[in-house]
């Protein structure tokens, strides 16, 4: 009887299976949002690791479609129109592959973003191809890594790194007709953005005199203001106007002291050893 129920219970184990046991990724996936320009740059990707193995030229060979990393294909996806490796895409997702070489990389964008890994793969959905040249690091990258860096307001790189090998890729975004279309709709309001407007033309128009022009309506509207005080003072320097220069930053001095901002005393002190 025992040997009976003993069997049964072991016709019912096996019946219901094995228990689901989760355990961690071996290439765990990585997914990194950053900002950039006024919108993102989205790249979901899976990180292998090297666990001693030669990795280019051997577990990704050279001159093979390569998912740049594991598991399903890297995605990476644009908010706003852009231009990668010195091609200009439109906004959405796309697949990331790369084809290594010692010399230099392939690096393209493609349609197959539900791609498995390179299975499924089309050159003709190839949206851009460009080549990139990798460069040698002296530490050792074990675990498969990508990173968005050096982050400007139209400019930023993507860094492939693995092993003693990185691949630097440029990202580039024009935001300066959007930013223009903006103040100029609000310009027509009854709060005007002089500052923004100052702050726009200076670093990114490049127009010192619709700049000082703006911060000084900013300034009537907020005389005590000492950081925009520092920023006039910034940009008649630029122009050659030192005096000028000196007599703002003395201004932003002044209230920075009342204030007791450490930070714009210490930035005008230095400002106005430059100026003398």
């Amino acid at each position: 009887m025992k040997k009976i129920l003993f069997g049964s219970l072991c016709c019912i184990i096996c019946a219901t299976g094995v228990a689901q046991v989760k355990m961690p990724a071996p290439s765990p996936t990585q997914t990194i949002k950053q900002d950039f320009g006024m919108g993102s740059i989205e790249l979901k990707y899976s990180r292998p690791s090297a666990k001693g193995r030669t990795v280019y030229g051997d577990l990704v060979p050279f001159k093979k479609l390569w998912r740049t990393g594991a598991n399903s294909a890297t995605v990476i996806r644009f908010s706003d129109p852009a231009e990668i490796g010195g091609k200009k895409i439109d906004s959405g997702s796309y697949a990331l592959y790369s084809i290594p070489g010692f010399e230099s990389w392939e690096i393209i964008l493609n349609k197959g973003v539900t791609n498995s890994g390179t299975s499924g793969y089309k050159e003709s959905d190839d949206v851009v191809r460009f080549r990139v040249e990798p460069t040698k690091i002296k530490s050792n990258i074990e675990t498969f890594t990508m990173q968005f860096a050096d982050i400007k307001p139209e400019t930023c790189e993507l860094h492939i790194m693995w092993e003693k090998t990185a691949v630097i890729i440029p990202i580039k975004v024009d935001i300066k007709e959007k930013v223009k279309a903006q103040l100029d709709a609000a310009m027509l309001t009854d709060k005007k953005p002089y500052w923004q407007a100052a702050q726009f033309y200076h670093e990114y128009d490049k127009n010192s005199a619709k700049a000082l022009e703006n911060v000084t309506k900013a300034l009537e509207q907020n005389p005590k203001a000492f950081w925009m005080w520092l920023y006039k003072a910034k940009i008649q320097q630029e122009a050659g106007d030192n005096a000028g220069a000196m007599i703002s930053s003395q201004e932003s001095l002044k209230l920075a002291t009342e204030e007791k901002n450490d930070d714009y005393i210490k930035m005008n002190v230095e400002l106005q050893k430059k100026l003398k």
